[in-house]
């Protein structure tokens, strides 16, 4: 048996669940977006930022990937979500399968949003679909310069990336036009947005971007 076989198998029954789980979706008329990025790149305070700004017009749901504890899923809700941890033990990501799990036990005409954030990490991700409408790849400049070209799959199969943190430019003399390029250079169909969450900045414009 070869383990190109397995992982053939295991790839391709994540992409049979992927689209079980977009046909959901679209069933019952929910966005959806599944969130990548590594540790400390601002997904959670940028959904912090996005929740509290939607949730009363929209009827948000939140899934959080982790390893352990639901420190995010904590925050997010404070911001008028519903949320649901996922704890993947030693999975350094989330796969279709957990999605499914968590949609099968919820009524999903309570949801028109959901998003999904994965586990903190730029790699794991790039191998596991998940059926969302789109994937938001997320980085910040603090990752420095060259997180995008070191990361390049991700950017590829993504459809919006969040460059994140900009308030500390000055700080970290980052290029942020050569961080851009590098984005739609991998993928030149890519919409990138920089942003701030901690000042707000181009946040409702990231909203605009996705809820469109």
């Amino acid at each position: 048996m070869k383990i190109i076989e397995l992982n053939e198998d295991l790839i391709g029954n994540n992409e049979r669940l992927a689209s079980n789980n977009s046909e959901l979706f679209r069933k019952y008329n929910i966005k959806s977006f599944d969130i990548v990025g590594a540790i400390g790149a601002g997904k959670t305070a940028l959904l912090e930022a996005i929740v509290s700004r939607i949730s009363d017009d929209n009827k948000v749901l939140v899934i959080n990937g982790d390893v352990a504890t639901r420190i995010d899923a904590d925050r997010i809700e404070q911001h008028g979500a519903k949320t649901i941890q996922v704890n993947t033990g030693r999975e350094c990501a989330l796969n279709s399968y957990h999605i499914s799990q968590v949609l099968k036990n919820l009524d999903l005409n309570n949801y028109d949003t959901i998003f999904i954030e994965n586990v903190g990490n730029l790699i794991c991700p790039s191998d596991f679909i998940l059926g969302a409408d789109k994937r938001i790849v997320v980085v910040s400049i603090t990752e420095g310069p060259w997180v995008i070209r070191k990361h390049p799959i991700l950017f590829k199969y993504s459809d919006i990336a969040v460059i994140n943190k900009i308030d500390l430019m000055d700080v970290m003399e980052i290029n942020i036009d050569e961080m851009i390029s590098d984005a739609k250079e991998i993928n030149p169909d890519l919409e990138v947005i920089t942003t701030s969450a901690q000042s707000g900045e181009n946040i409702s414009t990231l909203i605009n971007l996705i809820l469109s």
